[in-house]
């Protein structure tokens, strides 16, 4: 890590010191959100930060490995998708323990990244909830963005998505809906494909 990193990282905590919200830390703690440190900074002010810095693979790299909320999520901000290997993916989410996380980096980076689609499939057949939780987020932007399965990824997907509504994990539960909501908005035919999954298996939501 080079001097430069290392300053810019001392002057990053010190503004998250600043902007410390005690009682939206406190709320996150009792929400099971557990981290080394938590200044509770709302994600609109970390948001806003990383316009100001801009994207830096290095420093984002070192960012991530604080286990502070804000160091974690500032680096999914910072991280240039395009610059972003498969594998440092790969252990970003082994080391994700909490649902936030696994949002925002399929919000804030996963959901850019030239390889997507692949982790989003490999990562929702994963029995851990974060990477579920994860790759549905990441398929539901896609679809947001019109990107279309080919008719295998489609039937793999709702047979996934459906074991995910059927497996009383709210969070997992929550994100499965929301990427089959996505699908079905990309056009009468995946309406309809989704809505006879469901079906079949006693869902009729959509």
């Amino acid at each position: 890590m080079t001097e430069t990193t290392q300053d810019k990282i001392k002057a990053i905590k010190r503004r998250f010191r600043l902007m410390m919200n005690g009682e939206a830390s406190r709320s996150m703690r009792e929400k099971g959100l557990d981290y080394h440190l938590n200044w509770g900074v709302p994600f609109v002010s970390l948001k806003e930060m990383a316009r100001e810095i801009g994207q830096d693979y290095n420093l984002a790299i070192e960012l991530w490995k604080d286990d502070v909320r804000e160091c974690k999520i500032l680096a999914t901000l910072l991280m240039p998708p395009d610059k972003m290997p498969v594998e440092v993916a790969e252990i970003w989410m082994e080391q994700t323990r909490s649902q936030e996380m696994a949002e925002m980096q399929a919000f804030n980076l996963y959901q850019h990244v030239s390889y997507a689609p692949t982790i989003a499939y490999r990562w929702m057949a994963r029995e851990e909830d974060v990477y579920q939780i994860c790759a549905y987020n990441i398929l539901s932007r896609l679809f947001m963005r019109g990107q279309e399965p080919n008719e295998r990824g489609m039937h793999e997907f709702l047979d996934q998505a459906i074991a995910a509504m059927l497996s009383g994990h709210v969070g997992v539960c929550h994100a499965a809906m929301n990427a089959v909501s996505r699908f079905a908005g990309m056009g009468v035919v995946y309406e309809r494909v989704a809505k006879s999954a469901l079906r079949a298996q006693g869902l009729d939501w959509l």
